[in-house]
């Protein structure tokens, strides 16, 4: 695969990046299987693995880890995340410094190295000054836990005054971004994507297949697949709902769009995201190797000024089709009284 340059850290990754949530108690509970996958993706020229802390509770770094060891480390660019809950004290959460320095040790552990790549902050937390964030970061880089650090679907507002919290302390700063992005989420096109541009970031989308609704198993006239995300996200999947339905109406029109051009709809799905100059990798997610396989060549297809006008007249620029697609919704809407007097 032809690598690219992570931001301005000149850092050289993989166009399609192998993203670990997957893999344990959310999706595949085989870990041989688990690590095959990673390392049939290393050995077709993925040297980019993504993960997080919270991803079936620390088992999917456990996996990460167990498909590393014994010499393939030193080879990945290795990311994962902190932020989620995980454990009953409410101090294992969030991004405060106490607990960012307690649990990168335990990421550490858990993926079987000395070191992150990539650390990144999975969400934004309103309790938590962004200052307080970047100075814990900065000492865990200067102490050689992390190499760098980065966000993950932080709304442009929050990119920009990190950007400029950094500035102001002599801290380090956010390298990268981590956003939703689809055919059918294109939200990040508005002000995420030209905000990371500006500011020299690296940016890695994550669900290029929209939770699977571009997988090509949801078609018009067809009974629903059963899925895991769906059974934990039941809203973003029920048909019920109107916004789920246009994105039925949506991902059939993609569907027989990618037909005409002799491709598979998971093919046209993931390129469509890597054409876009303001993305640096797609995060794939395939639970097993069939679909790995069906994702890879995705990295060698270059969609034509016509397929990418006509994805445009299907869903606009800048259009998420259902905003509970978008990844983060601020306390100012879901804190209903935050809104009321």
């Amino acid at each position: 695969m032809e690598m690219r340059t992570l931001g301005r850290t000149g850092v050289k990754v993989s166009p399609l990046c192998l993203g670990a949530m997957m893999f344990g108690a959310w999706g595949n509970t085989d870990h041989d299987e688990s690590v095959r996958i990673v390392h049939a993706a290393l050995d077709a020229g993925i040297n980019f693995v993504d993960t997080a802390d919270v991803y079936s509770a620390g088992e999917s770094e456990e996996i990460v880890g167990k498909a590393l060891a014994g010499g393939r480390r030193d080879d990945v660019v290795l990311a994962t995340k902190a932020h989620g809950k995980m454990g009953e004290d409410p101090n294992q959460q969030g991004n405060s410094r106490r607990w960012l320095v307690q649990e990168v040790e335990h990421s550490l552990r858990r993926l079987q190295t000395d070191w992150i790549d990539l650390y990144q902050i999975h969400r934004p937390s309103p309790d938590t000054d962004v200052e307080e964030t970047l100075d814990a970061l900065t000492d865990l880089q200067r102490a050689g836990k992390i190499r760098y650090f980065g966000s993950s679907t932080f709304p442009p507002s929050q990119i920009v005054q990190a950007q400029w919290a950094a500035e102001k302390r002599h801290s380090g700063r956010f390298v990268t971004e981590q956003p939703p992005y689809s055919m059918l989420v294109r939200g990040i096109e508005n002000e995420v994507l030209p905000v990371c541009q500006q500011y020299g970031m690296g940016t890695l989308v994550w669900s290029p297949l929209a939770g699977g609704w571009l997988s090509g198993k949801w078609r018009k006239g067809q009974d629903a697949p059963e899925s895991s995300r769906a059974a934990r996200m039941g809203a973003r999947y029920d048909l019920s709902d109107p916004a789920n339905q246009r994105k039925l109406d949506a991902a059939d029109a993609l569907a027989q769009l990618a037909e005409q051009h002799g491709l598979s709809l998971v093919e046209l799905a993931i390129a469509f995201t890597i054409r876009h100059p303001g993305v640096t990798s797609a995060i794939i997610g395939p639970r097993t190797m069939e679909q790995l396989t069906s994702q890879l060549p995705a990295a060698d297809v270059v969609l034509s000024a016509e397929v990418l006008d006509a994805i445009d007249a299907i869903v606009p620029p800048g259009t998420n089709i259902s905003a509970a697609d978008a990844g983060y919704q601020p306390p100012a809407l879901t804190d209903a009284a935050l809104r009321r007097r």
